[in-house]
């Protein structure tokens, strides 16, 4: 459980009203990393949203036989600056229910808020302003991923383009 105030302040939650907030405190938790280490594993059950309260951190992919993933196969960061960048997987949300790729604490340390996907998903079908809020944000989180997906890809392109030359 954390308190009001901690998640008060999110941009994902910034049009619930208190007592809807308050129906939220019992659902999340609070777990701080070191750089470096990983948050969960590709291929993992998803059983949490996942939301940066503070530092950074990189999703990866986990390439295979390799030790483990490295910068190079980060394919997104999140950190507070964006705030749509805060939010992540939300594969809890989508069948089959794993991780599709590897997080790991990008700064000197981070603090996420981790929210039980199952008793989240429960409060949205009771209470449907609370889903309808909570699920116009992530649609945004959702776009803003996919623009960063475009970019990259368009990168990719470009340089294979310039090498061919």
């Amino acid at each position: 459980m954390v308190e009001v105030a901690l998640i008060d302040h999110l941009h994902i939650f910034k049009s619930l009203t208190t007592d809807e907030l308050n129906k939220l405190t019992d659902l999340c938790s609070v777990e701080d990393y070191q750089v470096g280490q990983s948050l969960f594993i590709e291929g993992d059950k998803a059983t949490d949203m996942w939301i940066v309260i503070d530092g950074s951190v990189e999703l990866r992919f986990e390439m295979p036989n390799s030790k483990s993933a490295s910068n190079e196969s980060t394919l997104s960061s999140h950190s507070k600056d964006i705030p749509e960048s805060l939010i992540f997987g939300w594969s809890c949300f989508t069948p089959p229910y794993r991780m599709k790729l590897s997080a790991y604490c990008a700064s000197r340390r981070c603090k996420v808020l981790k929210i039980d996907a199952k008793k989240l998903n429960k409060l949205m079908v009771k209470d449907t302003d609370i889903g309808f809020k909570i699920m116009s944000y992530l649609v945004q989180v959702v776009g803003y991923r996919f623009n960063q997906m475009k970019e990259g890809v368009a990168k990719f392109m470009g340089i294979n383009m310039m090498n061919s030359w």
